[in-house]
């Protein structure tokens, strides 16, 4: 495989020419990435350095897998304008749990190692951690731009959040890294792995970074936020968030998710489609795909119900609809009331009126709230 193709997307690959001088060394390269269990899932965007790390194992390297339950713990401060929140350690282990079979979604599990960096974290001691940090300095962690903000608007900046570069440094010295992988936001991280791995007398490893996915809001991909496409998202909801892609982002999604280019030629609509089908298809297989595309396509193009309708018991013989639409689809009575008024409940494609209604009335029948979702009372 050609270094274009180990490097396809790639926004920094440095220093350069290093990555030539690891791949003439004739042996398999070891090419890490780090991954911090800050949510149950691994999303469309995050999935791109794995792209790239399975790029590297189809050429016979082998791929190495950080889950940083222990990092976690600390919180990653890159990009960020305070300081992350941190989990329990009981949601840190479930997320943790669940990232080794999203990531082989992407990645060879045959020529994956799979390590947990609190194997070595946890196990530094206090002299250990004090050697760490005698391998950078305050002003130079202060260099990078998302520290030097906060230290300019005098916003507080715990000491924990100076040590995590450093931590995830010493993740590449545990694993003997040769090639990191990262998005552009772990830059500065991972060029710091570099001179934490010359201070453990190691050869430094080569950094390759890719871009950071934009989503149907134009901002950064984000668990946090909930603008994502996560890899364990049923098929047809992930099928109808790949639809809500705006048709300017469109090229630059094909391009980094699909690694290939759109033509420009073909219709939008049937260009978004397709990305989908492969997005839903490479999570769940094809069969999968095509019945989230024929949901998508009864329900959100021709605006009716799906084949299978959520069924609900309510045995009240009079009904307040707010409440039971609050208890079946979630959000406010309040809510509910606002769809109601602007018609957005339907009942057999009639739009419903009022607010309390005879079970009588409304049993067997198919009730639509909103665009997408339906379910239907059970006779008694």
């Amino acid at each position: 495989m050609s270094i274009a193709d180990l490097t396809r997307n790639a926004v920094d690959v440095l220093p350069r020419g290093a990555l030539e001088d690891k791949l003439k060394l004739g042996r398999p390269l070891r090419v890490k990435l780090g991954i911090d269990v800050t949510s149950p899932d691994i999303h469309v965007g995050r999935a791109i350095p794995l792209q790239r790390m399975r790029a590297f194992q189809d050429d016979g390297h082998i791929g190495v897998l950080i889950v940083g339950d222990y990092t976690t713990r600390i919180g990653d401060p890159s990009g960020r304008s305070a300081e992350r929140p941190i989990l329990s350690d009981e949601e840190i282990d479930a997320n943790a749990r669940t990232y080794q079979e999203q990531a082989f979604q992407i990645i060879d599990p045959a020529k994956t190692e799979v390590r947990f960096n609190g194997e070595w974290l946890s196990k530094l001691t206090y002299a250990g951690v004090v050697g760490l940090a005698r391998t950078a300095t305050v002003a130079r962690i202060l260099e990078r731009d998302d520290f030097a903000n906060r230290f300019a608007a005098r916003e507080p900046i715990s000491v924990s959040e100076l040590l995590y570069p450093l931590m995830q440094g010493y993740d590449s010295v545990a694993v003997e890294a040769d090639v990191e992988l990262g998005g552009t936001d772990q830059l500065y991280n991972l060029l710091t792995g570099r001179e934490v791995m010359q201070a453990y007398g190691l050869a430094p490893q080569v950094v390759l970074t890719t871009p950071l996915l934009l989503s149907w809001d134009g901002e950064k991909m984000s668990s946090s936020v909930g603008n994502n496409i996560p890899l364990t998202a049923p098929p047809e909801e992930m099928f109808g968030r790949t639809m809500r892609i705006p048709d300017e982002l469109l090229p630059e999604w094909y391009r980094l998710v699909w690694e290939k280019k759109l033509d420009p030629a073909e219709p939008p609509m049937e260009a978004k489609l397709a990305l989908a089908r492969f997005i839903t298809a490479r999570s769940h297989g094809e069969e999968a795909a095509r019945g989230a595309e024929e949901h998508f396509t009864r329900v959100v193009r021709e605006h009716r119900a799906p084949e299978d309708v959520l069924e609900v018991d309510a045995p009240e013989p009079r009904l307040h609809l707010p409440a039971l639409l609050a208890r079946v689809f979630g959000q406010s009575s309040s809510h509910w009331r606002r769809v109601i008024d602007q018609g957005g409940v339907k009942v057999e494609g009639r739009p419903l009126e009022g607010y309390d209604h005879d079970r009588s009335e409304l049993a067997g029948a198919t009730i639509q709230a909103g665009k997408r979702l339906f379910f239907r009372l059970r006779d008694a």
